[in-house]
C-alpha cells in the first residue's frame, strides 16, 4: 500500500524523537539499505537490488529538488547548493568535476559517502541509490532525461565515488 512519498508524510522527527534526536548511525542506514538489497536481488534475481535502489533515488532526488531546490536557475548556484545540503545532511562531500550543460555531461565526485566510504572491496560499484538521487535532481533542473552512472566507487577500489551523469 503506498502512502505517497512527501517530506510531510515521515512525520515530524524531531517531535517524534525528543531524546534520540534526527540522526543516526551509518551503520544502521547502511544495514538498511544492503539488507534492502539482498532481499531485492532474492526475490527478484541479480542486479535488480541495485535497480530498484536506482529508481528509489530518482524518486528521492526529484522529492530533494522539489523541496530545497526548485527556485535555483544557474547550474553553478545548483551545485553549490546541492553539495551544501549533502553536507548538512551528513550524505557525502560533493564536489563537480565536469559541468557540460549544453552538452548534457555532468561528472561528479563524492567523497565520505553515506553508501559506501569504507566498504570492503567487491569489484563493482554500489551506489545505484546515489546514482538514482543525482539522476533525479538533474532530470528535474534540466527538464531532459538524465541518466547518471557511477564509473569509480569505493567498493572497486577507489577512495571515492565519480558518478557520471548524461542526457539521453
Amino acid at each position: 500500500m503506498k502512502i505517497g512519498l512527501t517530506l510531510e508524510n515521515m512525520g515530524d522527527i524531531k517531535e517524534g524523537r525528543p531524546t534520540l534526536g534526527t540522526e543516526t548511525p551509518v551503520l544502521i542506514y547502511r544495514l538498511l539499505q544492503f539488507s534492502l538489497r539482498e532481499i531485492i536481488e532474492g526475490e527478484l534475481g541479480d542486479g535488480k537490488g541495485g535497480e530498484y535502489l536506482y529508481r528509489a533515488g530518482q524518486l528521492a532526488g526529484r522529492l530533494i529538488y522539489d523541496n530545497f531546490l526548485a527556485k535555483i536557475k544557474d547550474v553553478n548556484e545548483l551545485y553549490a547548493q546541492l553539495a551544501d545540503l549533502l553536507y548538512k545532511l551528513k550524505v557525502c562531500i560533493l564536489r563537480v568535476e565536469k559541468s557540460e550543460p549544453e552538452k548534457g555531461l555532468f561528472v561528479f565526485v563524492a567523497t565520505e559517502d553515506l553508501d559506501c566510504s569504507g566498504v570492503p572491496e567487491i569489484g563493482w560499484p554500489i551506489c545505484q541509490y546515489d546514482e538514482g538521487i543525482i539522476a533525479g535532481i538533474l532530470s528535474k533542473f534540466t527538464g531532459k532525461n538524465i541518466v547518471a552512472k557511477e564509473i569509480d566507487c569505493w567498493a572497486t577500489g577507489e577512495r571515492y565515488c565519480r558518478i557520471e551523469a548524461k542526457v539521453v
